[in-house]
């Protein structure tokens, strides 16, 4: 009995922390901000800006079933509390909990660049580009948890300066300046995902638009999704 016992309260406590992890990535086409998000609490998405600020979260729609890419959030209706107004103004009033997931923000005291972005989801560290690094990427996203962020530098194309280069051990590349207007900067590869684009010189409407390749893929344990 004593042995079940402990069974079941380890159980209990390893769940959310192997629950608390980058779920998915979606690569904006459009030149907008990408987004980074993340499984919690087991069926929580919580999306982030890669420069550690946090947008919404929710329970995902099943996307299969209703063809929405990605998948719309709908309102958590458990546990979420939030940090007093007597506390560091780097974090006062940010989320502390959702569900069993503890939040955490740097603080000016720990590093005055990182103030207020994310610093733990669970047991997940966050880290981030320090200032003196390139300026396409610093204050980005460096590392979460055991998984690493890269960009391209100021240095390279214009067209996609400043984007994810690589996530873990998958790289990603983009169609550069001197490619067909209607694709230059959007995803070329994820991984060995090759995605092709119409150009300008096809019909109007499709223009831009996916060609081959699927807006929805896994790679190395994460979702991808492609938003033109």
């Amino acid at each position: 009995m004593t042995k079940l016992y402990f069974i079941i309260v380890f159980t209990f406590l390893l769940t959310p922390a192997s629950a608390q992890r980058l779920a998915q990535i979606t690569i904006d086409n459009s030149g907008h901000s990408d987004i980074i998000s993340f499984l919690v609490d087991e069926t929580v998405i919580v999306n982030m800006t890669r420069d550690g600020k946090i947008i919404d979260w929710g329970i995902e729609y099943n996307t299969l079933r209703t063809s929405m890419y990605p998948g719309k959030l709908q309102k958590y209706m458990g546990r979420e509390e939030y940090y007093p107004s007597t506390d560091n103004e780097a974090y006062r009033g940010k989320i502390k909990y959702i569900g069993r997931t503890p939040f955490t923000y740097y603080s000016s005291d720990e590093n005055e660049a990182f103030k207020g972005k994310v610093k733990t989801i669970g047991s997940n560290l966050l880290d981030y580009y320090a200032s003196y690094d390139n300026a396409a990427f610093k204050g980005n996203l460096k590392n979460v948890g055991p998984v690493s962020f890269t960009y391209y530098s100021s240095f390279d194309d214009e067209t996609y300066k400043a984007k994810i280069k690589t996530v873990g051990t998958t790289t990603l590349t983009y169609y550069g300046l001197m490619d067909d207007k209607a694709y230059r900067g959007k995803v070329k590869n994820i991984g060995r995902s090759l995605f092709t684009y119409y150009s300008s010189y096809d019909r109007p409407g499709y223009s831009g638009i996916i060609k081959t390749g699927s807006p929805i893929l896994y790679n190395g344990g994460i979702k991808y999704f492609i938003k033109n």
